[in-house]
């Protein structure tokens, strides 16, 4: 009879972790993300990007003075072509920035 019990008790304890973990998607940034502001966390909101990548992202921003382009986000290490098509649908395009004008 201690068996039975045994067994019941281990297998409610293997599933309970299971089933208090919530089964949905991480919920998707609400308004597109900006690649030359957004902070940390915001970019943290994007598909599959978590702290580390969030990270990357910002020291390449300031290392090349911000993104020219969104597909620049694939010279991020750990952002390849599959992880930029992810996160594109919820990037902010980037304005072109024009040349200074000269004086004459």
């Amino acid at each position: 009879m201690s068996k039975p019990f045994t067994t019941l008790a281990l297998a409610l304890c293997l599933a309970f972790p299971l089933s208090s973990a919530p089964n949905r998607a991480p919920q998707a940034p609400q308004r597109p993300i900006n690649l030359n502001t957004a902070s940390v966390t915001e970019l943290m909101q994007l598909p599959r990007v978590g702290q580390k990548t969030a990270e990357r992202i910002i020291a390449f921003r300031k290392q090349h003075g911000g993104f020219q382009r969104t597909e620049e986000l694939m010279n991020v290490k750990g952002i390849g072509e599959k992880g930029f098509a992810r996160v594109k649908p919820y990037l902010a395009p980037i304005a072109a920035s024009r040349p200074a004008a000269s004086k004459n």
